[in-house]
């Protein structure tokens, strides 16, 4: 495919972006317009390396990368796992750490140990059942919520909650704790599959330098 082809990046928003940038910074890709905080651009262009990037709700990266809207998305695993699209996970980016946990009263641990039937809260149904029927082969209602899902057990909506745990303060104010830990999060770059094929050599090669980075970073 011709070298004067655009690729392009959809970002999440908000931190991921900012990290995302800041990363391609140290590996010589700018974007200057990007840094223009008060910009009504959408997308966002690199002329000189033929690059392009525009900013997404994170559920949405995967979507416009599978459909080949982009070419590489940055966004969180957590989404990549909800979202369960057709793209290509290339690379750990190492920041935006936390974990997707089951949270509750200490009092649900029992119900969990005994793979009772409970009612669980989250917004990520897709993870939560398959954490519950594939791995614990555990029968559970499931309620999509999209706000605090901490109210869950608190008004008595649910037993526990499966949501992504930072530090965890949020759960401790409101009277909750992690009880099992299903997986670790953290930012991923993806990959179109059709993009992988016919941009093989400038993917790979701005994988490969990135990944130099993130290992000089953690050092």
């Amino acid at each position: 495919m011709s070298s004067e082809r655009y690729l392009t990046f959809a970002l999440g928003k908000g931190r991921l972006a900012d990290k995302m940038l800041g990363l391609l910074e140290q590996t010589g890709i700018t974007c200057e317009e990007m840094k223009d905080k008060s910009s009504r651009k959408l997308i966002f262009v690199n002329e000189e390396l033929k690059l392009k990037f525009f900013l997404a709700k994170g559920p949405d990266v995967p979507t416009y990368v599978e459909y080949g809207a982009a070419d590489i998305g940055v966004v969180g695993k957590d989404t990549i796992l909800e979202e369960n699209r057709r793209v290509y996970e290339v690379l750990n980016l190492g920041f935006g750490k936390c974990r997707m946990c089951v949270c509750g009263p200490i009092s649900a641990k029992d119900l969990l140990l005994h793979h009772e039937r409970i009612r669980v809260a989250t917004k990520y149904p897709l993870i939560a059942k398959d954490y519950f029927y594939n791995k614990k082969h555990q029968t559970v209602d499931i309620i999509k919520l999209n706000g605090s899902v901490e109210l869950g057990p608190i008004v008595g909506l649910s037993d526990v909650i499966v949501d992504i745990v930072e530090t965890g303060s949020t759960l401790k104010e409101n009277g909750l704790e992690v009880l099992e830990e299903i997986c670790p999060l953290s930012a991923r770059m993806i990959v179109n599959q059709v993009s992988m094929q016919m941009e093989t050599e400038r993917i790979k090669s701005l994988i490969a330098r990135m990944k130099c980075l993130i290992t000089a970073n953690e050092k």
